[in-house]
């Protein structure tokens, strides 16, 4: 359905503070972005740091934000290098890039980005925005204007979807099929945060949100057929 798309993701999609890559999932991931790219789909993937530290940790420690948004960042960036890596041990050819000066990792290049995506390379972007304050859905919703991406894969943990309350505590909760960002802004939907939805919406990116769970749900959410939320420029 789509020629070249970004793969949001949590660093808790890839492992948790205990255990901070977990390999069965990682590779999961992997094997769904090969299978992606083998369908002829250009594959852009931005990725959080949950997995090593969460801003409510670094807030217990009186980390001023600075501080604790750079150490965030950080945990991105590892989290790029690991990827990177599990798919070029199947096969993929995959090149991370760093919001972050690292001159071990290729720097943050939105034109060499896009001929590597050309040439069929998927490209992760570590290292936030390379600046405080802002989300790893802004960096989303920034990497994907660069690249002239045509959706953004919000990929979740449990959730198929965009709800009108809590579906784990509340069972009548309701799934949204379709919403527009300007919904988003309006009701105060945390599903991405106002400033990347803001741009989505300058910029004529879409999103969906689904359940990356259940097996195989991102090559189906990529080729058009996975169950979730459509997140459109305006509604009809």
């Amino acid at each position: 359905m789509y020629k070249r798309v970004l793969l949001k993701l949590s660093g808790e999609a890839l492992g948790n503070n205990e255990d901070c890559f977990a390999a069965d999932t990682i590779n999961s991931i992997a094997k769904q972005i090969k299978d992606m790219v083998s369908n002829g789909i250009e594959v852009a993937v931005v990725v959080g740091g949950g997995n090593f530290v969460r801003g409510k940790t670094l807030a217990k420690m009186n980390f001023d934000r600075t501080t604790s948004d750079y150490i965030g960042m950080m945990g991105t960036v590892m989290n790029a290098l690991a990827l990177e890596s599990v798919l070029k041990n199947i096969g993929v050819k995959a090149q991370a890039m760093s919001a972050i000066d690292a001159p071990c990792i290729m720097k943050h290049n939105p034109l060499k980005a896009r001929e590597l995506l050309n040439a069929g390379w998927v490209i992760i972007f570590g290292g936030g925005t390379g600046r405080p304050f802002f989300s790893t859905d802004t960096t989303a919703a920034l990497c994907a204007s660069e690249i002239k991406a045509d959706i953004i894969m919000l990929a979740k943990n449990n959730t198929d979807g965009v709800y009108d309350k809590d579906p784990n505590v509340d069972s009548s909760a309701k799934r949204y099929d379709v919403l527009s960002f300007d919904d988003i802004l309006e009701m105060n939907l945390k599903v991405i945060d106002p400033t990347a939805a803001t741009m989505c919406k300058d910029n004529n990116i879409e999103a969906f949100v689904f359940d990356m769970k259940e097996e195989g749900n991102i090559l189906k959410a990529a080729l058009g057929t996975a169950v979730g939320t459509n997140i459109v420029l305006r509604r009809r």
